[in-house]
């Protein structure tokens, strides 16, 4: 157990010590949210007039989506060094290593899910900047929320890229899934009032329960009850509880695909 804990630990450091020497990717935590935020924001807050999204700044109501826009993309990306390290034969010496690969798949879970949580604290940063006021129980409440979305994400993308055999053709099926699950999530539009074949894609979309949850919690300070609630979705309580259900519904699979690799 010991071995097998301090196997797991030395996966989640490699991770995380990859990330804190990659300055380029952290500047570009926070120069994609950016980009949403100065651009989709103020060119798509006249049209979103008329919706309930319209009675606040869009921007803030922006917000909460681009944490989870860039928790996901991390956390399913981060997924890509597995596909890598294969290329290049790295992956076969951890798996001959004295620890078992459940080990290592929960160590890659959780480096995947850290540093997906840290681009999104760095993120976090530009709450001043488009008006969003935090107290530190909210923003303790947003890290832990971005961690278990993290999670969540990280081990649908190990999933994935447990089988795949070339970073191609995991490139190619995380496109495939990203766009359709971050649009649906409701990051850039409220979810009450759509079509019903969008609203039955989003209550399946695992996407929708972190960005509903962040704003939330993001906005609780900012609008009264009636306006948060004519933003959002599900009770705070549902959110979590589908997330945490996710995270163990990804995780085992996920554990199992990277335990059957050659």
């Amino acid at each position: 157990m010991r071995r097998n804990l301090k196997g797991a630990y030395t996966i989640w450091y490699r991770d995380v010590i990859r990330f804190s020497r990659d300055r380029p990717r952290i500047i570009a935590a926070l120069a994609q949210p950016m980009l949403y935020l100065f651009v989709f924001g103020t060119g798509l807050g006249s049209a979103m007039s008329g919706s309930p999204a319209g009675a606040v700044d869009f921007r803030q109501f922006m917000f909460p989506g681009t944490l989870a826009m860039t928790v996901l993309f991390t956390a399913i990306f981060s997924a890509i060094s597995i596909v890598w390290d294969r290329e290049f034969g790295f992956l076969k010496e951890v798996m001959v290593a004295p620890v078992s690969r459940t080990a290592v798949a929960l160590g890659k879970v959780a480096g995947g899910a850290t540093v997906a949580m840290f681009q999104g604290v760095v993120a976090l940063l530009l709450a001043p900047v488009v008006g969003v006021k935090l107290s530190i129980d909210q923003i303790a409440s947003i890290v832990g929320l971005m961690l278990l979305l993290a999670t969540v994400m990280t081990s649908f993308g190990i999933l994935i890229a447990a089988r795949q055999k070339s970073m191609e053709g995991f490139q190619m099926m995380m496109n495939f899934l990203l766009m359709p699950m971050f649009f649906l999530s409701g990051a850039f539009f409220p979810l009450r009032g759509v079509p019903p074949w969008m609203a039955v894609l989003a209550t399946v979309d695992p996407v929708t329960y972190g960005v509903d949850s962040l704003r939330q919690v993001v906005l609780r300070r900012s609008l009264s009850a009636e306006m948060l609630g004519a933003l959002t979705v599900h009770p705070m309580v549902t959110n979590v509880v589908v997330m945490a259900l996710l995270s163990v519904a990804f995780v085992v699979p996920a554990v199992w695909q990277f335990g059957r690799q050659d």
